[in-house]
């Protein structure tokens, strides 16, 4: 579904350039379910962002089911954000004022779809993350594990193609955080692709393959 071939990126600034990838060659099938280890600076993050169609790439090929994302002008990449990929951040990246219905409604509406559709769809997510009785709380009225129960949600409206996933147990007490790896594990034994970048042995340990980074390489993980 996705493969990187000879992947880098690098960064200028001034006269300084600074490879945060240097030639990533990465498959992820279908119903994968990964995560990316390394220590800070090793090239999780800009890996990840080039996944999830937010930075381009230097040099190298990145195929998503077939499009040559690499090649697309930033209108494109703004379409394949929001139809084929649903992102998962550690500090949940919810609208204050906005109730978790709302939150996870966003992306429907961005979509086009009817407000009864979306609220049909709306009630269904929250309803798999655990929340339907808590849909007309906001931000401020959710612990730390509900509100990335409801980014789960969201990330799932658009039926995406893979769920990218960016330390999403960071800020969540031990509790919380298992309960949020379930969710994903559950996920994903319900056919979807999942993406984690962690340093969580405790999510690394459930997924099917651990890719490895060091100094932008992948140093293990790598193969289909």
């Amino acid at each position: 579904m996705i493969e990187i071939i000879g992947m880098t990126k690098v960064y200028t600034t001034g006269k300084v350039n600074v490879e945060a990838l240097r030639g990533i060659d990465l498959k992820i099938e279908k119903n994968d379910f990964i995560s990316i280890m390394g220590p800070s600076g090793s090239g999780k993050s800009t890996l990840m962002n080039i996944i999830g169609c937010l930075d381009t790439p230097t040099q190298g090929e990145y195929h998503l089911e077939g499009m040559k994302v690499a090649e697309l002008d930033p209108n494109r990449l703004a379409d394949i954000r929001n139809q084929k990929i649903g992102f998962v951040f550690q500090n949940f990246n919810l609208l204050p004022y906005a109730t978790a219905f709302e939150n996870v409604e966003i992306p429907l509406i961005f979509k086009g779809d009817s407000f009864k559709k979306r609220k049909a769809r709306t009630e269904e997510l929250l309803e798999i993350v655990g929340l339907k009785d808590r849909m007309d709380h906001k931000p401020t009225e959710l612990s730390g594990g509900e509100m990335q129960r409801v980014s789960i949600a969201r990330a799932l409206a658009c039926n995406p193609s893979i769920i990218l996933a960016d330390e999403p147990t960071g800020n969540l007490d031990s509790v919380s955080g298992a309960e949020i790896i379930e969710i994903f594990v559950d996920l994903w034994n319900k056919g979807h692709t999942i993406a984690i970048i962690t340093h969580d042995t405790k999510i690394s340990s459930r997924t099917q393959r651990i890719i490895k980074l060091l100094d932008g390489m992948i140093v293990d993980g790598g193969g289909a």
